[in-house]
């Protein structure tokens, strides 16, 4: 967990420094206003903040979502994954093994690659060293 954490902040602060995009989506805003915790809904909204695009779907990810709800992601994760999909984003970064899981065992293959954050940062690190 701690190393999970640690390499999300570094993402972050790639985020920050302009190295990597982050695009998030009005749909991601909309499932952070409904945690009814509220220390972690504000910790979220700061991090949501740092955000250098929003994804607004559209129809197409609306049927695309449907499909993959098909597959057994929620109805939030697969409006997500359509979404990231239609941005043609280069990874969906993501700390929900269950989506992790599904991904992996999809009987079709997604549109995008998914990953642990920890992996992913591990993997930048391996590449920058190389």
């Amino acid at each position: 967990m701690r190393a999970e954490a640690e390499s999300v902040e570094h993402i972050m602060r790639l985020i920050r420094e302009g190295l990597a995009i982050w695009v998030s989506s009005t749909v991601l805003n909309l499932e952070v206003s409904r945690n009814p915790e509220p220390d972690r809904r504000r910790d979220a909204e700061a991090l949501l903040s740092f955000a250098n695009e929003i994804a607004v779907p559209k129809a197409a990810e609306a049927t695309r979502a449907r499909h993959l709800e098909g597959l057994g992601f929620s109805t939030f994760d697969a409006m997500h994954l359509a979404i990231a999909e239609q941005a043609a984003v280069d990874v969906f970064l993501t700390t929900d093994d269950g989506i992790l899981h599904r991904a992996q065992r999809s009987p079709a293959p997604l549109r995008l690659r998914i990953e642990n954050p920890l992996s992913w940062y591990r993997e930048l690190q391996h590449a920058s060293h190389q």
